[in-house]
C-alpha cells in the first residue's frame, strides 16, 4: 500500500525572517517524495503562529500539482470551520483539476481559540459547520444548481464552477466519537494520528456507523499518521532527531501565545527530560527500519482493517540535508515492507 510523506508546514527555522527558504523547500521536499517513491505528500495548516506554520494548505497544494507529476497531495487538515464553503469547494476543485485528480482534502475542526477569533469564526458551532460542509461539498462540485439552508451556512441557490473532472475524496481528521462517526456517514475516510489502542477504538466506531446506516465499510479509507524516525536503535534515532521531534511538540503548546509576538520567532526551550517521554504515550516511534515496520504492521492487525500510513516525519528544525537522509532512510527501510 506504500507510505506516505509530511506533514509540510514552511516554518520558519529560529533566527530566520524570511519564509522564501521554507517554502522553496516545501516544494523540494515534495518532489524529493515522488522520486523516492513515497504514494503521498501531506500538508498541515495553523494560523498566525511567529514561525509562520503553514496557513494555506490550498495554494500551496497548487505549487506541488505543478512542481510533481504521480503523487498523491493530500491537505492534513484544512481547518474546514474557518472557510466559507463555496470558496472552499472552488479552491479544492481548481486544485483538483491542476492536479489531474491528485488531491485529496482532508478536513479538520481546529481547536485554536486565537484563529478562530481572528478570521471571524464561531467555535462553538465547529461541530455543525462541519457536518454542513461535509454535505455541502459533493453538491458544489457536481457544478449544477443547488440550495442550502443550514444552522450555520444559508446559501441561495447557485452553482460552483469549476467542477473537477473527477470526485474529491474527502477525509476527516480527528480523533474524538462524533468526528469520527461524521465522517463514517458523510466522508470518504479519516487521517488518524493516535497510539494502536486509541485508533483501534475509532476504527470500532467506523465499522459501527457504517453497520447501522448501512455503508460497506470498504468504501472507506483509514489513514493513519505517526512520527516515524528511523536509526541503529531507538536510542540512536532519538539523539539524532531530539531537538527536532522536541521543538514540533512544543510548538503547539506556543501556538497561542506567539500570534501576538513579535518577529522573530523565539526558540524552543532546551528539552531537558529523558528522550524516551518524546515518545512515551505518543503516535511516535523511534528505532530501525524493521522496527518501526513492525510498529505500523502491528497497527494495521490491530485495526482489522486495510489501513495506510503516512510519516509525518517532516521536522522543520532539521536542515535541507537532514531531512533528506531522513526521508531516504524511510523510503528504503520501511516503505517497500507496508
Amino acid at each position: 500500500m506504500g507510505l506516505g510523506f509530511g506533514l509540510l508546514s514552511a516554518q520558519l527555522r529560529p533566527g530566520e525572517t524570511d519564509w522564501t527558504r521554507a517554502y522553496d523547500e516545501t516544494v523540494r521536499l515534495a518532489v524529493e517524495a515522488e522520486r523516492l517513491g513515497f504514494t503521498s505528500v501531506w500538508t498541515t495548516e495553523h494560523h498566525f503562529v511567529d514561525d509562520g506554520y503553514m496557513p494555506s494548505l490550498l495554494v500551496v497544494s497548487a505549487a506541488l500539482a505543478q512542481a510533481t507529476s504521480r503523487i498523491e497531495i493530500g491537505t492534513g487538515v484544512v481547518l474546514a470551520p474557518l472557510y466559507h464553503p463555496l470558496r472552499l469547494a472552488e479552491d479544492a476543485a481548481t486544485v483538483a483539476l491542476l492536479s489531474h485528480g491528485r488531491l485529496v482534502l482532508g478536513l479538520g475542526l481546529g481547536w485554536s481559540e486565537v484563529e478562530f477569533a481572528g478570521l471571524g469564526a464561531d467555535a462553538r458551532r465547529r461541530g455543525a459547520a462541519m457536518d454542513e460542509i461535509l454535505r455541502i461539498l459533493p453538491r458544489a462540485w457536481t457544478g449544477e444548481p443547488f440550495t442550502h439552508h443550514g444552522a450555520v451556512y444559508d446559501l441561495p441557490t447557485l452553482a460552483v464552477r469549476p467542477t473537477p473532472s473527477s470526485r474529491i475524496p474527502v477525509l476527516v481528521g480527528g480523533s474524538a466519537e462524533p468526528a469520527i462517526r461524521r465522517a463514517a456517514r458523510l466522508a470518504d475516510g479519516i487521517f488518524a494520528n493516535s497510539t494502536v489502542e486509541r485508533f483501534t477504538e475509532q476504527v470500532g466506531w467506523v465499522l459501527d456507523e457504517c453497520e447501522r446506516i448501512g455503508r460497506d465499510p470498504a468504501t472507506f479509507r483509514f489513514i493513519h499518521y505517526s512520527v516515524l524516525l528511523p536509526g541503529a536503535s531507538q536510542e540512536d534515532a532519538l539523539a539524532r532527531y531530539r531537538d527536532a521531534l522536541w521543538a514540533m511538540q512544543w510548538k503547539y503548546s506556543d501556538m497561542g501565545a506567539s500570534a501576538a509576538r513579535p518577529l522573530p520567532a523565539v526558540t524552543p526551550p532546551t528539552f531537558d527530560r529523558p528522550d524516551h517521554e518524546l515518545v512515551k504515550g505518543r503516535a511516535t516511534y523511534a528505532g530501525t527500519p524493521d522496527e518501526l515496520v513492525e510498529a505500523l504492521l502491528d497497527i494495521r492487525r490491530h485495526a482489522g482493517v486495510p489501513v495506510e500510513f503516512v510519516a509525518r516525519s517532516h521536522l522543520p528544525l532539521l536542515d535541507d540535508a537532514a531531512q533528506v537522509d531522513l526521508m531516504g532512510r524511510l523510503a528504503e527501510g520501511v516503505a517497500p515492507h507496508v
